[in-house]
């Protein structure tokens, strides 16, 4: 990561005393990001942890973490993700499964009684993040003669997919590719990654887990553009909103849920004053949902596609393209991003498909697999003649009831219409009869009530009756990801139980 490395390290070091990051209203500064990530090195050079090592990390959303993310990926060592939080039986399992020399955590994480005894018992160089200014990296547990995975050599991130559909996959992410996304993003807000390193005056809200790739992206745009960051441990509305006040950011990012919520809780339109823009990914966007929150605000929703397999984002929407194709290319994810080439491809024959037909999305991009062959993905697309992209579903997650395919997105969709509704989820359940059927889990909005045999009764009225589900659940909350998307796994234990 030599260019990267140049830029990250040049930014850091401008200014030791300057503002960097600021964690629940606590400024942190340059200077002290840099001495976790001189503290951190000191250590694995004592060690003989080198470059290509795989290091575990509890991604936890505190600056120093961050500075351990950063410290780690510049020089050419491989971070693998252990997710703050999973379950102890499940976060204990992983770090088994990982063999991992080194373990970093934050105190609070070690303080985890089953997390700490397996980590130990791993024999791997456990190491404490500190959260005050000052601390240093302190050594729990000496590096011994563990049955470990160590080499991971070209590859920066072993990266938790969010495991909405299923069991999380640990995804590896090459370095080098990586670095060139981050790179390329500078294009977007029309930066020369060539110019010399400077500290800028503007405030970026990170508001994304880190156990999650958009929080990463996030975190390494930000800093190698030498802005400064108000982090937030997970989305929440009233921090969210009380950051933007603060900072008088001019775009902001949130997963649709959070649209949803910022509606929901009726936050005034003085408070958002400052946002020219908001963008949005990590799940589909109703475009009635982007509607309704230009309609009350006058901020237009961007949209992005991408996913942790591809290291990011492959498309999204320009400010330029909402303001001439906005209403024309209504629903779509945005425009293929620069130097991403897609297509749509017959499921079954893997032929190509003219413009405007659904099929299967492949991908094509240097920094996607091997950067020559078309990468295959499970979403459901079409595409028009100036490379505007719509997602229409998953593959993968359609339902099949005694022959008839229900595409769960089209459920969804009726489901959210209905005007006491905030937010609904369709899952599969098994049936001994049919192989499997849909069901419903659903949130109502604030002052709102709506029986499960009302809403049953209104989706009679507007889908087939085989894409009625046949239970449905009111929940006070949706079972969440890390990237905030719901989890299919833990809605389906709910309505086990």
């Amino acid at each position: 990561m030599s260019k990267l490395r140049s830029i990250i390290d040049g930014v850091m070091r401008l200014d030791p005393d300057a503002e960097a990051i600021e964690f629940r209203e606590v400024w942190h500064s340059w200077g002290e990001l840099t001495d976790i990530m001189d503290g951190l090195e000191e250590i694995f050079a004592a060690n003989a942890i080198g470059a290509g090592s795989r290091i575990a990390g509890v991604l936890r959303n505190t600056p120093q973490i961050a500075a351990a993310i950063v410290g780690l990926l510049i020089s050419d060592r491989c971070i693998v993700t252990l997710n703050p939080l999973l379950p102890e039986e499940k976060l204990v399992a992983d770090v088994a499964a990982l063999k991992a020399p080194v373990i970093f955590a934050a105190a609070e994480d070690w303080s985890r009684d089953e997390f700490r005894e397996a980590a130990f018992a791993s024999k791997a160089l456990c190491l404490a993040i500190p959260s005050t200014a000052g601390d240093k990296v302190k050594v729990l547990n000496a590096l011994g003669d563990g049955d470990f995975l160590s080499d991971a050599e070209g590859i920066g991130i072993e990266m938790l997919t969010s495991g909405t559909t299923g069991t999380p996959k640990r995804i590896p992410l090459k370095a080098r590719n990586f670095e060139r996304m981050i790179l390329d993003a500078a294009v977007f807000e029309r930066r020369d990654v060539n110019e010399e390193p400077r500290l800028r005056r503007a405030v970026s809200i990170l508001n994304t887990p880190f156990s999650h790739i958009g929080g990463l992206v996030g975190l390494f745009i930000c800093l190698s553009a030498g802005r400064r960051a108000c982090m937030l441990e997970r989305f929440q509305v009233g921090p969210f909103v009380a950051a933007i006040e603060r900072h008088q950011p001019k775009a902001v990012s949130a997963p649709p849920s959070g649209l949803r919520m910022i509606l929901d809780a009726d936050v005034p339109k003085e408070k958002l004053a400052s946002l020219a823009v908001f963008r949005t990914g990590t799940a589909p966007l109703d475009p009635d949902l982007a509607d309704a929150f230009f309609d009350r605000y006058g901020i237009p929703v961007l949209q992005n596609y991408g996913a942790t397999e591809f290291a990011g984002g492959v498309a999204g929407w320009t400010m330029q393209d909402f303001k001439t194709h906005g209403k024309s290319c209504r629903g779509s994810v945005g425009r293929m991003n620069p130097g991403v080439e897609g297509r749509v491809v017959d499921a079954e024959t893997g032929d190509p498909l003219p413009f405007g037909e659904s099929g299967l999305l492949e991908l094509r991009a240097k920094y996607l697999g091997d950067g020559v062959s078309w990468m295959r993905t499970n979403d459901i697309a079409r595409m028009d003649e100036e490379n505007f992209l719509w997602i229409l579903g998953r593959a993968d997650n359609a339902i099949i009831r005694g022959g008839f395919k229900i595409i769960p997105d089209d459920v969804v969709r009726s489901i959210e219409t209905h005007p006491a509704v905030r937010e609904a989820c369709v899952i599969a359940l098994p049936d001994p009869r049919l192989g499997e059927v849909p069901a419903a889990a659903y949130l109502v909005k604030s002052g709102q009530s709506l029986e499960p045999d009302a809403l049953r009764a209104y989706l009679r009225e507007r889908l087939t009756p085989y894409q009625v589900p046949v239970q449905l659940l009111q929940l006070d909350e949706m079972p969440r990801t890390p990237s905030m998307k719901v989890s299919q796994p833990e809605l389906k234990k709910l309505f086990a139980a």
